[in-house]
């Protein structure tokens, strides 16, 4: 196992750095460049050749790329030309609101979507069955932005169940320790803190969490029903093996494979659906730092958020792939 998880360690290296040469040749691509970004309306060709001289954007591609990754090796990402504070920081505060959105979301996914894709293949052609796919089918094909603003003029708007938007209500005054609002109310014992930021976070985590229950439940449903007509599935039952232990320990299990790869893949998902749930609540998130940057033209925060993406999305792949020996005795990893 540690020689598997260090091989797997090691094959990041390349991939990012693939993916570095990738978002550096795309983000030089553009029209404008990065100084026309930062001048703004003042640029000037002797203004942007001056500014292209200064942060070496005149030299050829080969040193620029090499000097980038030099910085992003030392953690150093460039200065927003947005705001004019280093990416790692706007980073850093974002961050956790796009983690406490996606986490919840996918929480909302993996708790739902298993059990609804097992029952529904336990129940084949039947009504529950027929309504569960139906509903799939509505879940992909509803745009989550659109989703979004259905949720918040219902629920918030016309019932006032939930907040709006945001993260936490001006009224209430939370200790912010960590950055999550809900793990911050609890750490602080600020209750009321915790609550009311769960009642922001319930309806953007429900129209994000929609297009990965909805796969969720038709790979699991798939999955099972594939397991089910297995041949050691029969013949568990034939030895009389309580109907519990079959599910369980027979069906389930074996179905989880592919499952699990599903729910890896939607965390890359997660963060790209992120961008528009978080523009519908105005999160404040990853997200929203993100469409700012496409929007303004901000290149720093744009390859820092696009590396970011990139080396999370690995990383839950890589522990994806370790979680196959756990569900899966016959998958030998050494």
């Amino acid at each position: 196992m540690l020689r598997f998880i260090v091989r797997r360690l090691l094959q990041v290296i390349p991939t990012l750095l693939l993916l570095s040469v990738l978002v550096f040749a795309w983000l030089r691509s553009l029209p404008g460049g990065p100084a026309t970004a930062f001048l703004g309306d003042r640029a000037t060709p002797e203004s942007v050749a001056n500014l292209e001289r200064v942060l070496g954007l005149d030299q050829p591609i080969p040193v620029q790329y090499a000097q980038f990754l030099g910085r992003v090796v030392t953690g150093d990402f460039g200065t927003s030309t947005i705001t004019g504070e280093p990416v790692l920081t706007e980073i850093g505060r974002a961050l956790p609101a796009t983690i406490e959105l996606s986490i919840a979301a996918l929480v909302i996914a993996v708790v739902l979507g298993i059990p609804l894709g097992y029952v529904a293949a336990r129940r084949r052609g039947r009504p529950l069955d027929v309504v569960t796919v139906i509903g799939t089918l509505v879940g992909v094909a509803v745009p989550v932005f659109f989703l979004g603003y259905i949720l918040k003029a219902v629920f918030a708007v016309e019932l006032g169940l939930f907040p709006p938007s945001g993260r936490q209500s001006v009224a209430v005054d939370a200790t912010n320790v960590t950055g999550f609002a809900v793990l911050d109310g609890f750490l602080t014992r600020e209750f009321d803190a915790s609550l009311d930021a769960l009642s922001h976070l319930v309806l953007p985590a429900v129209a994000l969490a929609t297009i990965p229950l909805a796969v969720i439940v038709r790979i699991t449903r798939a999955s099972v029903l594939e397991v089910l007509g297995a041949d050691f599935v029969r013949t568990a039952n034939s030895k009389g093996l309580a109907p519990g232990t079959v599910r369980g320990r027979h069906v389930l299990r074996n179905a989880l494979l592919p499952v699990s790869t599903t729910i890896g893949l939607q965390v890359g998902l997660l963060l790209a659906g992120a961008v528009l749930t978080e523009r519908v609540f105005v999160w404040g998130g990853i997200g929203t730092l993100l469409a700012d940057a496409i929007t303004l033209r901000d290149y720093p925060r744009l390859q820092a958020i696009l590396l970011l993406g990139a080396l999370v999305y690995v990383l839950v792949n890589l522990v994806v792939d370790l979680s196959y020996a756990v569900i899966d005795p016959r998958v030998r990893l050494s």
